[in-house]
């Protein structure tokens, strides 16, 4: 897992898509709150839909660049590089949108309370982000926010809401990825 890297530059080169079924299998394994499962996973290969998800994306991250964001986060961000423009969502072969659910419905249109929806879908994304790795796929863990958009574009029911939107691929061979270094253990660990 140390060798898990972000990616934003993405081969065409296809992926089959039974890795990412598998991956998303191992991601609902995951523990979650009174083993409710409030998680839904839609995986986008369509090039229409990639491009509605992209223009949307790139609207709302322009208006954060340009106006929401604070200068402290821009200034975290600036080694990255990172700006509006998000061409790796078109690119990749394959997007994941990772959906909370935060209430089911019962057949009678009853609302039924899910518990712990944010822990329980952090880490269903955790586990898939690491299938996802160890097919030997690389990933792009994206938040545009606000990410309503995804709602309205994927067609999903008003009790999901967006948690995360993961190009899936491999990376392309000039891929760029940031020489980073994680804190040490001694850092992050205390044993009593």
């Amino acid at each position: 897992m140390a060798t898990r890297r972000t990616v934003r530059d993405f081969s065409s080169e296809p992926v089959d898509y039974a890795l990412i079924e598998q991956a998303i299998r191992t991601a609902a394994t995951a523990p979650s709150g009174a083993n409710q499962q409030p998680w839904h996973f839609v995986v986008v290969a369509d090039p229409a839909i990639k491009r509605q998800i992209r223009e949307a994306a790139e609207a709302e991250e322009k208006e954060n660049y340009e106006h929401r964001f604070p200068a402290e986060w821009l200034a975290a961000l600036a080694p990255f590089g990172t700006d509006e423009n998000k061409p790796f969502l078109e690119t990749a072969p394959y997007l994941i949108v990772v959906f909370a659910i935060n209430h089911a419905l019962t057949p009678e249109g009853e609302k039924v309370k899910h518990y712990y929806v944010q822990e329980s879908v952090g880490i269903a994304t955790g586990f898939l982000l690491a299938a996802l790795h160890l097919a030997g796929l690389a990933t792009l863990t994206h938040t545009p926010s606000p990410m309503g958009f995804l709602t309205k574009i994927l067609h999903r029911p008003a009790n999901e809401r967006p948690f995360l939107l993961i190009p899936v691929g491999y990376p392309a061979p000039d891929a760029q990825v940031p020489d980073l270094t994680k804190k040490p253990l001694s850092e992050i660990l205390t044993h009593l």
